[in-house]
């Protein structure tokens, strides 16, 4: 982008000058920057340390939270360009679907193919799947991200807190090529595992239908976080699309709705439900919680 770029950003009261509530906007961001930090590695953390999460589950878990740490790292600093915020966010998005693909593929295996769990879910496979599920994205993003980068610009103002499709709208035409890449682009990365994992889900629930009580309790136990995940992603990712697509037409509050659930709730979202909803991960959340507030009260002695 030859030009500098005036990004107009989104506080707590709409769109309003920066200036204004510069340290409320400070106070609030650094303090949930804070908060997905700790939270995501609290978990991250916990699967390291403990041999017994060393499973395909935990670690692809572990994978999706470290996920989340990269895109609010990406968003939170004001040192990035738009660009690269772009690349990011569309990049670390699309490792997200294929992350939760990777994990209903394992559900599924445990489930419905226990005794060849070992064998096709080795260290070396979920290396595999991993290397893939970042890598994939960025090659994709890298080419609309060179195509946004040469695309000549006729307006320089952009309304939003970070840089995301909403920089179409800053170029002077639509170009059918980068439209066209992009289609393809969201079929691979986001049509095709969302259909993958309904398949498999699909396949767990008949499974656990014809099985016994407690391979019924196991995939609940197991499914269901990965399921609100998707969900809260999938909606949040058709709010992106709809944002650039309908763009002023969506009134300020809505669109400062969405902006909060990208950067607050989604980020905070994930390590909260499988903290709660793992039941290995939260009984060892359950320890060092116990672990801390023994320090603390040893401390105040």
């Amino acid at each position: 982008m030859e030009n500098e770029l005036n990004v107009t950003y989104i506080t707590l009261g709409g769109l309003v000058d920066m200036d204004t509530y510069k340290y409320l906007y400070f106070s609030i961001m650094f303090t949930a920057y804070i908060l997905i930090i700790w939270f995501n590695f609290t978990i991250i953390c916990l699967i390291w340390i403990h041999r017994n999460l060393h499973e395909p589950m935990y670690i692809f878990i572990a994978a999706l939270l470290f996920n989340s740490v990269l895109f609010s790292t990406n968003i939170y600093p004001k040192l990035l360009t738009c660009l690269f915020q772009f690349f990011n966010i569309y990049s670390l998005g699309g490792s997200e679907f294929l992350l939760l693909t990777a994990m209903s593929y394992d559900r599924y295996v445990s489930i419905c193919k226990p005794l060849q769990y070992p064998t096709i879910m080795r260290r070396r496979t979920v290396s595999i799947i991993l290397v893939l599920a970042w890598l994939v994205p960025a090659c994709e993003i890298a080419v609309t991200t060179i195509l946004s980068a040469e695309t000549k610009l006729c307006n320089l103002t952009l309304n939003g807190i970070f840089c995301n499709n909403a920089i179409y709208s800053l170029h002077c035409e639509n170009s059918k090529v980068q439209s066209l890449f992009g289609v393809v682009a969201v079929i691979i990365t986001a049509m095709f595992p969302v259909l993958f994992i309904l398949f498999t889900y699909t396949r767990i629930l008949i499974i656990s239908y014809r099985s016994s009580r407690n391979v019924r309790r196991k995939a609940a136990q197991t499914c269901l976080p990965h399921l609100l995940v998707l969900i809260s992603f999938s909606c949040l990712c058709a709010f992106d699309v709809t944002i650039v697509r309908l763009g002023s037409d969506i009134p300020k509050t809505v669109h400062l709705i969405i902006t909060l659930q990208t950067i607050l709730y989604h980020p905070l979202f994930n390590p909260i439900i499988y903290g709660l909803k793992m039941k290995e991960i939260s009984k060892h959340l359950k320890r060092l919680s116990e672990i801390i507030g023994t320090f603390s009260k040893g401390s105040n002695y």
